[in-house]
């Protein structure tokens, strides 16, 4: 699941979000461990202009200080990036500081990446906007280099060239997952031919299907052969049957009742689903994520 707090966009923050801080983040983050949750995910943004503020608030955690203090306080739950927007950085930078987050988690990173989408950003960085997926694309192929097990990588590109210049601490992982975020066109094809996995952003259900067949056959057309993760976001979620008003396209119920909508996801292909509950407080988040630990997650297929 998406941490609540490091991120408080109106779109999906609860109220009590803004007086919340480091503490909460900790109980969560153990919580959703305890519950057998697969990972934990931060967001990427670095400055948020007025113009989009009332909407997005300016409230963005820096996702490597996040997942590097959450990994001090778990042991297990994976580290994700969710997503890192790499063409705000030069990838050495940014190889540096995820190399030393695998590192030191001891391996449970998965760096998932975006092309961002808010042109002030990129303008106030000297990048070029209307280049950010070229970057990325190369970004891509950057960190891959980086991110490998050479202490000394090796990347020529038109837009990034490096040699001869050494990185440690290396990651503990032989290979980092690079998963990518998107659900535009070119976000899909980026995903199906440079990505371990997918992170679609927004698709609801019945436009998955499409987009995992998009995904397949532009991987068999490529000739790649190696497995991609598909991941889905699912709608907002309470366990049990509410006593507020938790919206319309809240899926709430009986724990059998939930795995049974949630189980729509797998037979479409999908791999995993990111899950976000709603809740009035940080107590009721961290009971919502144990009851779906408990007696959601096991009726899973």
């Amino acid at each position: 699941m998406q941490l609540p707090v490091q991120s408080q966009s109106t779109i999906y923050a609860e109220p009590w979000e803004p007086g919340a801080g480091p503490e909460d983040l900790v109980a969560v983050a153990q919580a959703v461990e305890d519950a057998g949750f697969d990972y934990l995910a931060s967001c990427d943004h670095i400055a948020v202009p007025r113009r989009l503020a009332p909407a997005m608030s300016t409230v963005w955690y820096d996702p490597v200080a996040t997942l590097a203090y959450l990994a001090g306080v778990t042991e297990r739950v994976r580290l994700l990036s969710h997503v890192a927007i790499v063409a705000l950085r030069h990838p050495l930078v940014t190889a540096k500081q995820y190399a030393t987050l695998d590192h030191l988690s001891g391996g449970r990173l998965v760096l998932g990446v975006g092309a961002g989408h808010v042109r002030e950003e990129f303008e106030a960085l000297g990048v070029d906007f209307g280049r950010r997926g070229a970057l990325l694309d190369e970004a891509i192929d950057a960190l891959r280099a980086a991110l490998g097990p050479q202490e000394f990588p090796e990347h020529h590109g038109k837009s990034y060239d490096f040699e001869g210049l050494g990185q440690r601490p290396r990651p503990a992982q032989t290979r980092v997952p690079l998963w990518v975020g998107g659900s535009s066109p070119a976000a899909v094809r980026r995903a199906a031919l440079k990505a371990d996995g997918w992170l679609p952003q927004g698709d609801p259900r019945d436009r998955l299907p499409a987009q995992i067949a998009r995904l397949r056959e532009l991987r068999a057309q490529a000739g790649v052969t190696e497995p991609l993760t598909v991941n889905a976001i699912a709608e907002p979620l309470y366990v049990g049957t509410p006593c507020w008003d938790v919206g319309r396209r809240t899926l709430s119920g009986a724990p059998e009742a939930l795995a049974e909508s949630l189980n729509a996801y797998p037979a479409m292909g999908v791999h995993v689903i990111q899950v976000r509950f709603r809740c009035r407080s940080r107590t009721e988040l961290t009971d919502q994520i144990a009851a779906f630990g408990a007696e959601v997650a096991p009726r899973l297929d």
